[in-house]
């Protein structure tokens, strides 16, 4: 049997380009595995669902080393794990090197490895600029004032007497989350901020 794997980094990133990859080389529907999530583990629900699939003699395609994973010493245990204990073929769409049906001698399976750990460590360090480049747009937005998170629920100007009539259970507590479009969690921490800020 022959399979593709996709995997994209978020629910919003586009497959497209992946799946018309796979299509070319004659991979189609539920033959195609896909991952909405982070390349950092192996822990992917559609990835485990697909190796345990996995029979010695079947073909997966992969369009980039990347997509299966972007951790250099779980990118090399999984393709080990796929070719010496499924018994599979792999082939890399993007790295015609790293495809083995061919040159199964000693040469060639040097050569594999050696594009494998290049593009595994490549694939892992992409990762790590990423991280830190988000760190750095946070760290740079945060110093501009930019706020993360859902923005602050105001308090009602009239939150003293919302907080009397709760207080001797006048109005009950649903109505009062209500009117003040508050959780529950979040009426109680506005009730110590207030009653801290009337100290």
């Amino acid at each position: 049997m022959t399979y593709g794997y996709i995997r994209v980094s978020s629910v919003d990133q586009n497959e497209d380009r992946q799946l018309i990859a796979l299509r070319e080389v004659g991979v189609f529907g539920e033959n195609i595995y896909l991952d909405k999530i982070s390349g950092k583990d192996f822990e992917r629900p559609r990835y485990k669902e697909l190796v345990d699939k996995l029979q010695e003699g079947d073909l997966l395609y992969i369009v980039s080393i990347d997509r299966l994973g972007r951790n250099y010493t779980d990118i090399q245990n999984q393709w080990k794990m796929l070719i010496h204990d499924k018994k599979i073929d792999i082939c890399v769409l993007d790295m015609p090197l790293l495809d083995t049906r061919n040159k199964k001698d000693l040469m060639g399976t040097f050569v594999a490895e050696l594009v494998l750990q290049i593009l595994s460590f490549v694939a892992e360090n992409e990762r790590e600029n990423i991280r830190k480049r988000q760190e750095q747009g946070i760290a740079a937005a945060r110093e501009r004032g930019v706020r993360f998170g859902r923005p602050e629920i105001e308090m009602p100007e009239n939150f003293g007497d919302i907080i009397k009539r709760w207080e001797s259970r006048e109005t009950p507590v649903e109505e009062i989350l209500r009117e003040c479009g508050m959780s529950k969690s979040t009426f109680y921490r506005r009730v110590r901020e207030y009653s801290l800020s009337k100290k």
